[in-house]
């Protein structure tokens, strides 16, 4: 399901146009990427956690060159699917 097909499919359950729909979505996932941003969790209760987290420094290897290099510490976004997306 792409962005498109999810603003459908929102606004036919919440019984509201498409226009409204893709407002109310674009805001929530706007917040929720600024809240990363701030180094600040999301977290959808049921839905899906999501956390940044610190990656250490590591050794890795150049697939190319077969050389070892250094892999410098870094931040990712971690995304936890919560229960109901249990299968």
């Amino acid at each position: 399901m792409n962005k498109s097909e999810l603003i459908k499919a929102a606004a036919a359950k919440a019984e509201v146009p498409a226009a409204v729909a893709a407002k109310v979505i674009d805001a929530a996932l706007e917040a929720a990427v600024e809240a990363v941003k701030k180094g600040e969790g999301v977290q959808l209760v049921g839905y899906a956690n999501i956390a940044v987290v610190e990656k250490a420094a590591r050794k890795g290897i150049n697939p190319a060159t077969k050389q070892a290099i250094n892999i410098p510490a870094r931040k990712v976004v971690k995304i936890k699917p919560g229960a109901k997306f249990a299968l």
